[in-house]
């Protein structure tokens, strides 16, 4: 098959759902749609709003193909989600990985879930463990997991949808589920034991097709039903698709959204801590890497309610004035899952460009604590929203002292899942080049905001 023109990504982040139109010869964006992610409260428990977004991507996927063509679709979303299937329609919801059902049978789950050694996965709360999330809907809501025909990991719960195909994917099942065992390249002693295995489909490569648009998404759209669609991959593993074999390992690529990722490609996951959120993800190839994480996002905006570029005067005052963030904001996740989240000076006090320094500084602070755990690369490249921070950026370059880039992909996710149709073979992965901070005080700085914790 021939590689498409244009290639329509899927992007469903945990806050945002974007269509992306991207050009497969010169790896450019060329328009972008996109709709706050909101989670409904109706039903049996919180959940995606799927039908809003099917429409929202069908609706998308029209105005894109009238406007420039679309040729081919790929998929990524978040992780820790699966929709539950009875034949043709949702047995049940699709579950919000922050709800806290899951807690409800955490004993009984201690008992059924493998150990870390086998899947490189800690135990995480609520419904980060997508086995935690299955096993709670099976015991919770028996009745309707009774009827469960199939599971399907989110890329590929959208890939059926517009192709009626099914399948199971490496990044998805990898990424702290419980369910993969990365040395095996298999599902992990889990799946069996609880009788899950019949309802996954089987494996195929997040770059495969897994097959063409259905009769009925190419009347809705105005495409046509030879389009391929792309099997679909994990969104942390589309920001790091096109960085494979464009660096020397091992180098570390920072993903940012809601989730602040970093991973380590080519290090050892010897270091990892499963009480410190750190755990090994898959990559499309099914290589376990090193990964660290913290809801940075999450907590720029609980934090910053208005974000403004801080001026060196600012910066040069927060630090010399030693004023900090200590972490956490979102207790149970992160290298610092029981800290309790506060600033050593009322926020209130500062200014917007202040109040973004100390911000920004936190959260290369924070980055660099979770390089502690998964390894630090030769180089680190920054993706996603963070990468448009400069702060944050200079301050990892100094904090680290090795070589910073910034991605200017603005999506982070957008070129990589592009890539499955193999639109980046021969792409090399090229950032801007940080300058190190250098500001008066930032390693003592630091080493006050790691005493303090």
């Amino acid at each position: 098959m021939s590689l498409p023109r244009h290639i329509a990504v899927i992007d469903i982040g945990k806050t945002n759902a974007k269509v992306v139109l991207i050009n497969s010869a010169t790896q450019q964006q060329v328009a972008v749609r996109s709709t706050p992610n909101v989670v409904r409260r109706d039903g049996l428990y919180p959940h995606a709003d799927v039908e809003m977004l099917w429409r929202f991507i069908l609706d998308s996927l029209t105005v894109l193909h009238a406007e420039h063509k679309v040729d081919g679709i790929s998929i990524t979303t978040h992780g820790a989600t699966a929709a539950l299937l009875a034949e043709d329609a949702l047995a049940m919801p699709v579950l919000d990985y922050e709800h806290n059902g899951p807690e409800e049978t955490a004993t009984g789950y201690a008992e059924a879930r493998p150990n870390f050694a086998e899947t490189l996965s800690p135990r995480l709360p609520n419904g980060l463990n997508l086995g935690a999330q299955i096993f709670w809907q099976a015991k919770a809501h028996s009745a309707d997991f009774a009827r469960v025909t199939a599971i399907l990991t989110y890329p590929q719960y959208w890939a059926w949808r517009l192709t009626g195909a099914m399948a199971s994917e490496v990044t998805s099942l990898g990424c702290h589920t419980d369910l993969w065992a990365p040395s095996r390249s298999d599902f992990s002693s889990m799946v069996a034991a609880q009788g899950w295995t019949k309802l996954f489909p089987a494996v195929k490569p997040a770059t495969s097709v897994i097959g063409f648009l259905t009769p009925l998404a190419a009347e809705e759209t105005g495409l046509t039903t030879d389009v391929p669609v792309a099997c679909g991959i994990h969104d942390s593993n589309a920001s790091l698709l096109p960085h494979l074999g464009a660096h020397e390992a091992p180098f570390t690529i920072i993903s940012t959204g809601t989730w602040t990722i970093a991973m380590t490609v080519g290090g050892d996951t010897t270091h990892l801590d499963q009480a410190r959120d750190s755990l090994a993800n898959v990559d499309a190839f099914g290589r376990a890497v090193p990964t660290a994480r913290f809801m940075g996002g999450r907590e720029f905006d609980q934090l910053v309610p208005e974000n403004k570029t801080p001026s060196d005067a600012d910066i040069a005052r927060v630090i010399g004035e030693d004023i900090r963030v200590q972490p956490n904001f979102n207790p149970g996740v992160g290298p610092f899952p029981a800290a309790i989240g506060h600033w050593t000076r009322p926020a209130e006090e500062l200014s917007a460009g202040e109040r973004t320094a100390v911000v920004s500084l936190y959260l290369a602070l924070v980055t660099e604590a979770c390089l502690g755990l998964c390894g630090l690369g030769k180089e680190i490249i920054i993706e996603g929203p963070l990468a448009r921070n400069a702060l944050f950026a200079q301050a990892l370059a100094g904090l680290t002292g090795v070589r910073v880039s910034a991605s200017g992909d603005a999506t982070g996710t957008s070129l990589g899942a592009s890539m499955l149709f193999g639109a980046g073979e021969g792409h090399t992965a090229v950032g801007v080049a940080v300058e190190p901070l250098t500001v008066a005080g930032l390693d003592a700085y630091a080493q006050r905001w790691r005493a303090a914790i």
